[in-house]
């Protein structure tokens, strides 16, 4: 892939995380406090209130990791070693790069434990 169409696909990836997060943020649960603070609720609002907690804390995660991984990918560009494979040494197909141009990994390999979602810290 063309150094310069990935570096503009990062850049728009990071430009996409970055405004998620800014409405993730605006659209984040209140605290644990809220519902003993609020009047007339009950077992149902607390549960609905820590799934709705749940859901923005892996949100949160999911875009940090994804934000890590596309700086990533930033470096390996600036050291030219984007496009290959970070297990076998292959180049990375451009198909893939157009898709997910934050990957480190031929098609061939699967994802590790590092480029998935883990927990939120707090």
């Amino acid at each position: 892939m063309d150094p310069e169409r990935a570096r503009t696909l990062l850049h728009e990836e990071l430009a996409w995380t970055a405004e998620t997060a800014d409405l993730a943020t605006e659209d984040a649960p209140a605290g644990p406090d809220a519902d003993r603070l609020a009047a007339g609720t009950d077992f149902g609002d607390s549960g609905s209130r820590a799934t709705e907690s749940m859901d923005h804390d892996l949100t949160v995660n999911t875009l940090r990791g994804r934000r890590e991984r596309v700086e990533e990918a930033l470096a390996r560009l600036d050291r030219g070693e984007y496009g290959r494979c970070a297990v076998c040494g292959a180049e990375i197909d451009d198909e893939r790069l157009e898709i997910r141009p934050e990957t480190d990994r031929c098609r061939e390999h699967p994802e590790d434990d590092r480029q998935m979602p883990g927990p939120v810290e707090s």
